[in-house]
């Protein structure tokens, strides 16, 4: 599943109002509480145009099958799911994610084929590229951000985890209109994508932690 959204860029004393209209229908996974700082690790992806080019003809055809589907705007994978810290544990749990994280070198992953997601409660489905190569590198990563997680008692990253990019989104569970002959589809285009094969071989080079409205980054050696 997909992390349930990453919601609020906020200060913890800043009052919130969860109206889904302002953010494009989305529903929080769960509620804002002064104090409380939405947590996500994650390796960043920075694209190329030609990437661009290529999601552009996958959302362009998935759109014939769901026309609500947005394009993503900035591209990751996750190696945490969205939790919830308390303001003062930001400090620490950062500390212990960067002596955990120290030793890792940089690594490669293949993300080439397309799958469909939704997140746990249903109100999202996206289009992602899942990992084909490099899962090993990527649950050694999962099981040391895991342990930081533990030590504050926060819930560890899913047990057999699809590791993906996601493309594209909409509102709701749309997963069945999505699947089989489109999903199909948006492979051949992939598939068939001049350069594709090195265009989705990423090269990871650091880790992110969001927490709020702040970020937090670990080189890769």
């Amino acid at each position: 599943p997909f992390p349930a959204g990453l919601p609020g860029d906020l200060e913890p004393e800043e009052a919130v109002s969860d109206d889904s209209s302002r953010h494009g229908g989305r529903v929080r996974g769960f509620p804002h509480e002064r104090g409380s700082w939405a947590t996500h690790v994650y390796l960043p992806y920075s694209v190329q145009d030609e990437f661009l080019e290529l999601l552009e003809l996958l959302v362009s055809h998935a759109r014939t099958y769901v026309s609500s589907l947005a394009a993503m705007e900035e591209f990751h994978l996750s190696i945490s799911q969205c939790v919830v810290l308390r303001y003062h544990w930001i400090d620490p749990f950062v500390r212990s994610l960067k002596e955990r994280l120290a030793s890792f070198d940089r690594f490669f992953c293949v993300a080439d084929q397309v799958k469909v997601y939704t997140n746990q409660n249903k109100t999202r489905t996206f289009i992602g590229l899942e990992v084909s190569a490099g899962h090993f590198q990527l649950l050694e990563l999962v099981s040391e951000v895991d342990r930081v997680l533990e030590e504050f008692d926060l819930p560890t990253f899913y047990k057999d985890p699809s590791f993906h990019i996601s493309l594209a989104w909409c509102v709701g569970d749309l997963s069945g209109r999505l699947e089989g002959q489109c999903l199909q589809e948006l492979q051949d285009i992939i598939d068939g994508f001049e350069d594709s094969a090195l265009l989705l071989r990423v090269q990871w080079e650091q880790i992110r932690c969001k927490s709020g409205n702040k970020y937090f980054f670990f080189p890769l050696r």
